[in-house]
């Protein structure tokens, strides 16, 4: 099933981000190719997915959930960005393609990630692109802007970078991983709650606590690809996080003990959404799919 849906929806988020990269002004042109190359070079589009599928969990309809879902990509494409630099993690590849500063330049790909992370709060607040009313439509710019700033994901890479060589516990590195990964998760299955329309606080309640589980699997799945899999099959480095010293869940918990905790994650998830019915399908879907992808 999640095959099927993935492509669905992926030509859905990547036919409207599609519309966002057309420069309007010729001097423009370079920074947005960059900011093209750094959204549409591939990726398994999780985060729209995300949005999409809990949309639907509360009986609304994809079209509703195209803005927040553009949205969440384009701060997830500006983060990587902004995350391969030589400042950060100094990466070459991503996607299985050079990185976003080594296919155009630094200075590029820094204003690339500036132009993606603002555009993303332009999509949601056009009514055209997210047409919602506009409270609905400010409760999603605070839900991102919550998640993507330093109560979330910037707040969680500023914690990896002090991190480096220092060994954390589990509390520690799961606080890092809630704000570094799983924030913008979380923000993705909120924007596509409240995109349905019908997101009372029952609701809301249950996906929270499903989107703090596959947040943090995500993250311990990565871990766990990053020591069983290889560069061609990732599209990233492969073995980064051992090299750069970084604490993971294979070196705090041994790599058995890390892959039974991600499907600890995964059954943790799936209960959350057990009462919404047939329609949260894709939404356990995707929490089975975060433990078992390979890249």
């Amino acid at each position: 099933m999640i095959a099927s849906y993935q492509a669905r929806c992926q030509q859905r988020v990547d036919a409207a981000l599609g519309e966002l990269f057309n420069a309007p002004l010729a001097p423009l042109e370079r920074l947005y190719q960059a900011m093209r190359y750094s959204v549409v070079n591939g990726g398994k589009r999780v985060r729209p997915l995300l949005v999409y599928a809990a949309c639907e969990a509360l009986g609304g309809d994809l079209a509703q959930a195209d803005g927040a879902a553009c949205a969440v990509e384009l701060i997830h494409a500006y983060s990587l960005v902004h995350d391969d630099l030589p400042a950060m993690d100094d990466d070459d590849l991503r996607r299985g393609q050079p990185t976003t500063h080594i296919a155009f330049d630094e200075a590029s790909a820094i204003l690339a990630g500036d132009g993606l992370q603002t555009l993303a709060f332009e999509v949601l607040a056009d009514a055209q692109r997210n047409p919602h009313d506009a409270e609905t439509r400010l409760a999603m710019i605070a839900s991102l802007s919550q998640a993507a700033g330093p109560a979330g994901m910037v707040g969680g890479q500023a914690i990896d970078l002090g991190s480096v060589g220092i060994k954390l516990d589990q509390a520690a590195l799961e606080t890092m991983h809630r704000h570094k990964t799983g924030a913008l998760i979380e923000a993705s299955v909120r924007l596509g709650a409240l995109a349905s329309g019908r997101a009372d606080p029952a609701a809301l309640a249950a996906l929270r606590i499903y989107a703090r589980a596959i947040g943090l699997a995500f993250q311990v799945q990565d871990d766990i690809l990053d020591v069983e899999s290889d560069t061609a099959t990732l599209g990233k480095t492969q073995g980064k996080d051992e090299a750069h010293d970084k604490p993971t869940y294979p070196a705090l918990l041994g790599l058995d003990n890390a892959k039974a905790y991600a499907l600890e994650l995964r059954d943790q998830a799936l209960r959350a959404v057990a009462n919404l019915g047939e329609s949260a399908e894709p939404l356990r879907a995707l929490a089975r799919y975060i433990v078992e992808r390979r890249s």
